[in-house]
């Protein structure tokens, strides 16, 4: 069946992000969160977002005014029951992620695709706990997801083709571009990622080099945008621990065994730039 109105579950800075992508394609959100504050606090940052692009030039005062028409804020699941693909992009928690997908699979009809944005734990996890694991998938988009182009496309052993062939169509009118990928720890971009991060983590633990000079010389050397470390922080310092804890549980690599920094920063709540501290300090 043809997707014409998305759900989006979470509406922080992910969730955010991949509501005002769609609402810009012209389909009609529905994105939600789990108490009024918190949402209107993810609707305000889109509104944000698109005035600064209506100053920029990029859109008019009328094609923000028909976005933010097109997106429409909830608290409540059940206004997910008429959507034809509902995205998840809840904290990168296990249980937590398993409960919402057990309440979409209550509230959508048979035929809505549920889909996580999971940055590389299992999908499979989150189908099995719905009867309809065929119609489960995932697609991880990048942050900030108005401006990046990739999108992960996640088939899981049981995500039908049918399936797979309308997240592809999907992510295509979304304007971004696909990369298909078995349901794998980290999937692509961060089992060639993460590695990278955590060398240069542990090169600063070890007082091997400044973070200064660790990011210098990445942005300078590769021409990297960022530096690793900032990089890092940029992503969510928890985001990059969860996801490195998922993936050594599965594949048993010391390689991606959290450095003991990194797990007391996340314990400290230094999160990087959304809590204002990580590895540097963000005002």
């Amino acid at each position: 069946m043809p997707v014409r109105k998305i759900g989006v579950v979470g509406c922080g800075l992910m969730g955010s992000g991949i509501a005002q992508v769609c609402a810009q394609s012209s389909y009609p959100v529905v994105v939600s969160e789990i108490n009024n504050e918190l949402l209107q606090k993810g609707l305000n940052s889109i509104s944000s977002r698109l005035s600064k692009d209506v100053e920029k030039g990029k859109l008019t005062q009328s094609d923000k005014d028909s976005i933010l028409a097109r997106l429409k804020g909830t608290t409540n699941t059940a206004d997910f029951s008429d959507c034809d693909l509902v995205i998840e992009s809840a904290t990168e928690n296990v249980e937590v992620k398993k409960k919402i997908f057990t309440g979409l699979d209550k509230v959508c009809p048979a035929n809505t695709i549920l889909a996580t944005n999971t940055s590389g734990q299992s999908v499979i996890d989150y189908a099995v706990v719905t009867g309809r694991p065929d119609k489960v998938l995932g697609l991880h988009f990048f942050n900030p997801a108005p401006v990046m182009k990739l999108v992960e496309v996640i088939k899981t052993i049981a995500t039908s083709d049918a399936t797979v062939k309308t997240g592809l169509e999907f992510v295509a009118s979304l304007g971004k571009t696909p990369a298909v990928v078995q349901d794998s720890p980290g999937f692509i971009v961060n089992r060639l990622l993460l590695p990278f991060l955590l060398d240069a983590v542990r090169m600063l633990e070890s007082g091997k080099a400044t973070k200064e000079d660790i990011d210098k010389t990445m942005r300078l050397g590769l021409n990297h945008p960022m530096g690793p470390l900032e990089l890092a922080d940029f992503i969510g310092l928890d985001t990059v621990y969860y996801i490195l804890t998922a993936m050594h549980e599965e594949l048993k690599d010391p390689l991606f065994a959290p450095p003991t920094i990194l797990k007391k920063m996340v314990t400290a709540g230094h999160l990087g730039r959304k809590t204002g501290k990580g590895f540097y300090t963000y005002k």
